[in-house]
């Protein structure tokens, strides 16, 4: 038997290339004689680099720049490939939430600005292509800073600069990117979108993914007024409505500001990597599929790397089981027809989440050889 091993990262816990490998430990203890196929992935957030370098012969560069919060610096990992020359960055990186403390949280006040000097740092290695995966941001300034870094001024009605952050951006009054990086042209940038939400609206990047920044409820009233007048400038001062555009509302607007700035053309993110690492032969190869991520829940069906693999597996009529952190319901609400064959869950009635957290690796595994003992193993 083959089995194709191909999870997320576990977010707060393991990296998706440690969850492939106690999946595959988890295997050996029931199918000792099977052939694995590791192929660990990522939806456009955390581990994109890691798993884009590897398919694509990249090398690594690190690169300090300016952290979400004022003031912070942070040293970011992106990688560069050759033939066509291109980088793979991820957003969070340089504005990822867990790059903030738990106190300190508010996307009032966080920026994307390094966003814009990590693309910087790969136009000075004259690429052909950039490719930003974008989940996972502590922000919610529509990409204003990263645009910012990039050479745009965004000024209010007396023609000042205005202060970085989503909470300012209600104050805007005009775009000025007459000095914006020139070099841009003729790059073709790709953006991995972990969620398809609009940039406005109940669906959209304040509304679904504020509060889980730290904004209070108070707070996004503001920062909605913020967005909407984000994007009435844009439309006005650089002729692009990015209103209504899906995968705009990722990363707290930032895939807004990717297509407005710099023409990104926005995708799904795990079907961008689904691509890049060629994930249909080794499908085609394999006899079952074991995936995973840290939450199963309603989010999963839009762009996850659980909702890739499944949908991809089922063209080939190949079986999913799933080792996932929790789900939201039982677990058995999400197998069935067109869903997965079975899953298992690390939380559960005697396994608290941060006992699940802490203790991950081994959970897995044993998660994994319960579910191949009761889907597989005859008997």
């Amino acid at each position: 038997m083959t089995i194709l091993i191909a999870p997320d990262s576990f977010k707060g816990s393991l990296s998706a290339r440690d969850v492939a490998r106690a999946i595959r430990e988890g295997i050996a203890r029931v199918l000792p004689d099977a052939s694995c196929i590791e192929q660990p992935l990522s939806d456009g957030g955390e581990g994109l680099v890691d798993v884009l370098n590897e398919a694509m012969g990249g090398s690594l560069r690190s690169t300090e720049v300016s952290g979400p919060l004022p003031d912070q610096r942070v040293r970011a990992v992106w990688s560069i490939s050759e033939s066509p020359r291109q980088a793979v960055i991820e957003m969070a990186q340089a504005a990822g939430l867990h790059l903030v403390p738990r106190g300190e949280r508010n996307p009032g006040l966080t920026t994307t600005y390094g966003v814009g000097e990590l693309i910087r740092a790969a136009l000075d290695e004259r690429v052909e292509g950039i490719l930003i995966g974008v989940g996972g941001s502590a922000t919610n300034d529509g990409g204003a800073g990263m645009a910012e870094a990039l050479g745009a001024r965004f000024l209010d009605e007396r023609g000042f600069r205005l202060p970085r952050g989503g909470r300012a951006l209600a104050n805007l009054a005009s775009i000025d990117v007459k000095q914006l990086d020139g070099r841009l042209h003729g790059v073709n940038v790709r953006v991995a979108c972990d969620v398809q939400n609009p940039l406005l609206g109940p669906q959209g990047a304040t509304s679904t993914y504020a509060p889980q920044k730290g904004a209070r409820w108070s707070d996004l009233p503001y920062l909605e007024k913020g967005l909407q007048t984000f994007a009435e400038r844009v439309l006005a001062d650089l002729r692009v409505d990015v209103r209504r555009y899906p995968g705009a509302g990722a990363a707290g607007g930032l895939g807004a500001g990717l297509a407005a700035f710099l023409g990104a053309r926005l995708e799904a993110g795990i079907e961008l990597v689904l691509e890049a690492v060629n994930f249909d032969a080794a499908l085609a190869r394999s006899d079952l599929v074991i995936t995973g991520e840290g939450k199963l829940d309603a989010q999963t069906a839009q762009g996850k790397v659980l909702s890739g693999v499944l949908r991809h597996a089922r063209r080939l009529r190949k079986p999913v089981l799933a080792v996932v952190g929790s789900c939201e319901g039982p677990p058995a609400s999400f197998t069935g027809p067109e869903k997965f064959e079975d899953v298992e869950q690390l939380v559960d009635a005697s396994t608290s989440v941060e006992h699940a957290t802490a203790e991950a690796s081994a959970l897995i595994r044993s998660r994994t050889a319960t579910l191949l003992r009761r889907s597989v193993v005859p008997g």
